[in-house]
């Protein structure tokens, strides 16, 4: 039996394959079709300290090669969170991740504190919502405001942090440093790309929000160039997504320097697909006689 197991900040996970933040729920709606007990973890939609209505409707497109979305993080909030799906996924033997999302630092602080006697594995800290306090920005656009609030958010977590990252800059090694030095102990990237799709019949936008996060196929070259920067920029791993349908796309990401990798966006479109690259990953190590998955990790320099 081929070793496909990885290790992040002092987590083991079975495999390295995870779901994406906002396409899994929290595994309810995908049980039926996926055995969570083969998944490496599975990372939950964000949650905030108090329910968020999220954007109005129209909020996803489809587009060429992906899909937008403006969901805006639409949650029941941390309180029903704790006592509905912690208890679901603990059914399962897989890890726990839950992804975090907050207006401002408190906001974040405050679920983080809440989840520190939580039976659960790690944090994913979203900092790609609007930083209400400094005009919108999202916290994962400026490196001293990524630099805040991974060190706030460190000082109260009792379980390991994994800060996302946004592509929507200009240099992604820039912040990946600067989560680094505050503390974080894995990254994961990417969020989605910002993109916008016009209905030419309406003359209007397509999404209400007029923008949304782009994520699918189309992503992933940008993903996969990303990931490989950040992992030679930084000590961490590194948790990668963005456009993975495929074993191969995975073992893409995990050459490039990733030790874990998430699906997302095909959920929709296949919800058998995280299964099907674990499956895929165990076929490929057989095949190319690799005797563990840890020894591909970076192996593309």
């Amino acid at each position: 039996m081929k070793d496909t197991k990885i290790e992040i900040a002092g987590v083991t996970f079975k495999n390295p394959v995870m779901t994406a933040s906002g396409t899994f729920g929290s595994g309810m709606e995908y049980a039926e079709f996926v055995d969570l007990n083969c998944l490496g973890a599975v990372v939950t939609k964000g949650v905030a300290n108090v329910p968020w209505e999220g954007n109005p409707t129209p909020r996803v497109q489809e587009t060429y090669g992906g899909m937008l979305n403006a969901i805006g993080l639409q949650n029941p909030g941390i309180d029903v969170f704790i006592e509905r799906d912690i208890p679901f996924l603990k059914q399962f033997d897989t890890k726990i991740i839950v992804n975090v999302c907050g207006r401002s630092v408190s906001d974040y602080v405050e679920v983080v504190e809440k989840l520190s006697d939580q039976p659960i594995d790690m944090m994913e800290i979203n900092v790609s919502c609007p930083n209400v306090k400094h005009g919108g920005i999202a916290f994962g656009q400026n490196p001293d405001a990524l630099f805040e609030i991974t060190k706030e958010v460190k000082k109260k977590a009792k379980q390991p942090i994994i800060m996302k990252l946004s592509p929507n800059v200009t240099d992604i090694t820039e912040m990946a440093k600067a989560a680094e030095a505050a503390g974080s102990d894995a990254l994961s990237l990417i969020n989605t790309i910002t993109g916008m799709k016009i209905d030419i019949y309406k003359r209007a936008f397509a999404l209400a929000n007029k923008t949304g996060g782009l994520s699918g196929p189309a992503i992933k070259p940008v993903a996969v160039r990303m990931v490989y920067q950040v992992a030679n920029a930084v000590k961490i791993p590194i948790i990668g997504m963005g456009g993975i349908a495929s074993a191969e796309d995975a073992l893409e990401f995990m050459m490039a320097g990733a030790t874990g990798v998430a699906v997302g966006a095909m959920n929709f479109v296949n919800p058998y697909t995280t299964r099907e690259v674990v499956k895929g990953m165990e076929d490929f190590m057989e095949a190319q006689k690799i005797e563990k998955i840890t020894d591909i990790i970076g192996c593309v320099k």
